[in-house]
């Protein structure tokens, strides 16, 4: 929590702050969407599945968007090796855990637009 100290401005530098490393992780356009989703379809949904949920996003940017969560520790890619390719996606306990803050922020949006 911010305990109301002043900042240095001249040695102050956002992205090695808490809300920098935060705002990398849900700073794509699809993030937040994609954590609501596999939070409220939960255990797993599939890449088509999720894909329909979102409407009109292009395969190759929700690939990319899932990949980047994956990576940021985000959510859990399941493979089955099977064909065709099965795919499930969840949330990790990283993801899970930034459902509070994605709240946060559309009750804000609510409130203010």
């Amino acid at each position: 929590m911010h305990d109301n100290t002043p900042i240095d401005l001249n040695r102050f530098d956002p992205t090695q702050a808490g809300f920098g490393y935060t705002l990398s992780l849900i700073d794509s356009k699809y993030t937040m969407m994609v954590l609501y989703l596999l939070y409220y379809y939960p255990p797993t949904i599939r890449f088509n599945a999720l894909q329909r949920m979102m409407g009109d996003i292009p395969h190759k940017t929700l690939s990319a968007t899932l990949k980047k969560m994956e990576q940021d520790g985000l959510v859990i890619r399941t493979e089955y090796p099977q064909i065709p390719p099965k795919v499930e996606y969840s949330l990790s306990e990283k993801g899970l855990s930034l459902i509070p803050v994605v709240d946060a922020v559309c009750l804000w949006g609510e409130k203010w637009q």
